[in-house]
């Protein structure tokens, strides 16, 4: 057995791990610990010189998550991957015997199907900005960004002109974990980030004098959905979804996807193979012989 466990020191080792070792961002910091201290109260002075042993360890996280039964399967979730993290963090550092973390069940999560934009929907998005020619034009630069360019839109919010190459047609981006990736752009993209660049006094950040807020961003991008008529909101992710989306149903492989997108693993990728299956079925027919139609 592991002797005097003191939570509130190794939970605050393993939140300093998460941020300067796996370069966690500070949301993701702060639900970490949200979660930590929801299971098990350790910010409680009463509770500081508390020595902790592995059944105590399990016994309150699994009381936690018999607590956040109310939630909803993805909150529950989350919460099952911070206790697992933390867990699986101790037993790394040799605090535990056994690694605590195979002893949390994660609840299954139904996978959603992303929210994306048919190629016509994207279209009249773009041709709005055209015709209503008040809109100014970093509206259309934050569009084409998304888009054309698959960022995320805290990405797109902090794009410097340094990160910039428009000789190149590429822009490199730090995503999530502040993994570096080369984007590369479309033409339309780059022809009006180049028009953007002349009109603009901007110096340093693509959208202003500072980084543009998210949820400005937000606005402008479900604004531009209003403008153009669509049926459902329009939000930045779903861009990103349909630049994903359309890719892959054009004949990008899911590697090229994953390396464009800034995903960790290809299984955040798989996602997308969901898409065009009246078009897989369409290929099936023509292409394989069973599909021919006999004479």
């Amino acid at each position: 057995m592991v002797k005097a466990f003191k939570l509130a020191e190794n939970i605050d080792k393993y939140l300093k791990y998460m941020t300067f070792i796996k370069s966690a961002s500070p949301l993701t910091i702060k639900s970490y610990k949200l979660d930590l201290n929801q299971a098990f109260d350790y910010e409680n002075p009463s509770l500081s010189s508390k020595s902790w042993n592995e059944a105590d360890l399990l016994a309150t996280a699994r009381a936690a998550f018999n607590g956040w039964a109310h939630l909803s399967l993805a909150s529950r979730n989350r919460k099952a991957a911070t206790l697992k993290s933390f867990f699986s963090w101790a037993f790394d550092q040799g605090l535990t015997e056994r690694d605590l973390s195979l002893q949390i069940a994660s609840p299954k999560v139904p996978k959603k199907l992303p929210h994306f934009l048919s190629v016509d929907e994207a279209l009249s998005v773009l041709k709005s900005f055209d015709t209503h020619k008040e809109i100014p034009l970093k509206e259309k630069v934050l569009f084409l960004l998304l888009y054309g360019g698959g960022l995320r839109v805290s990405e797109a919010c902090n794009l410097k002109w340094s990160d910039i190459q428009l000789g190149q047609k590429i822009l490199r981006v730090k995503g999530k974990g502040s993994k570096e990736r080369v984007v590369a752009l479309p033409s339309l993209t780059v022809d009006v980030l180049q028009r953007w660049k002349k009109e603009s006094s901007f110096d340093e950040f693509v959208f202003g004098e500072q980084a543009l807020n998210t949820r400005t961003a937000y606005e402008m991008v479900r604004q531009s959905g209003i403008r153009a008529g669509l049926l459902k909101p329009l939000h930045p992710h779903a861009l990103r979804h349909s630049f994903a989306t359309h890719l892959l149903s054009s004949g990008a492989n899911l590697r090229t996807l994953q390396e464009l997108l800034g995903h960790e693993s290809l299984q955040a990728t798989e996602k997308y193979t969901h898409l065009g299956i009246d078009q897989l079925a369409r290929t099936m027919e023509k292409m394989h012989p069973l599909g021919k139609k006999s004479g």
